[in-house]
This record gives structure tokens, C-alpha cells and sequence, in this order.
């Protein structure tokens, strides 16, 4: 099950170390000039961030990959998720990978292209 907050969220009713995730998905997504991007922190504070994956032989979202990054780099559980995008949730998929690696309650945050946090939601 998830818990979701309220739609438009301000990022700057988040904690400091939670709207440091969205404004580093933020910034990956404009970087890279790709659909999505994402940003997780690990059990050490560590924050990992990426962009959407689109190659013909692979395609991953930003938060898969992100995810993928944390457990390459030797990470071993998560705190917090990020996701900047145009969808309107999350998807299942993503979800599941920020749950193997942190767990049901991990919080994953939704925020729009403009950095608003459209929902808050748990990895569960």
C-alpha cells in the first residue's frame, strides 16, 4: 500500500535533505533534456542521479537508474527517492526497485518539470 500527501506539495515544505534530491532530479532532467529525472540517498547520506535511459537496446527510467547506480556503487539501503517528470504517478515498476533496495516506507516524491512535489508516496 502507499500514503500519498496532498497534490502541490511546495519542495520547500520538504526537509532540506529531501528537496536537495528533487532539485538534483530537477537538474538532471534539464541537463540531459530528457523525460524524467531522478535522485535517491542512500544509508550514508550519498545521493546518486540520473536521467531517463533511452537507447534502442536498453531503456530504463531515471529512477531505475538511479536506483542502479546507488547498488553499483555499494550502497545497501536507501533513505530517500526523487522523481521530476510530466506523469502524473509513479510507476509500479520504479516503485519496486526503491522497495528492494530501502524498503516499503522509502518515500518517494513526484515533483512536475517545475520542481513542485506533486505527491509523496511510499516505495510499498
Amino acid at each position: 500500500m502507499t500514503q500519498s500527501t496532498g497534490p502541490g506539495q511546495e519542495a520547500s515544505a520538504l526537509d532540506a535533505e529531501d528537496r536537495k534530491i528533487v532539485t538534483l532530479a530537477r537538474s538532471a532532467r534539464a541537463r540531459n533534456g530528457v523525460q524524467e529525472g531522478a535522485a535517491v540517498r542512500d544509508e550514508t547520506g550519498r545521493t546518486y542521479v540520473a536521467g531517463t535511459v533511452a537507447l534502442d537496446s536498453l531503456r530504463l527510467s531515471a529512477l531505475r537508474t538511479a536506483v542502479a547506480m546507488a547498488v553499483a556503487s555499494g550502497a545497501t539501503s536507501l533513505e530517500a527517492a526523487a522523481v521530476v517528470s510530466a506523469a502524473d504517478a509513479v510507476a509500479d515498476e520504479d516503485r519496486a526497485a526503491v522497495r528492494d533496495l530501502g524498503g516499503a516506507a522509502t518515500p518517494v516524491f513526484l515533483a512536475g518539470p517545475d520542481g513542485t512535489v506533486r505527491s509523496a508516496v511510499t516505495a510499498g
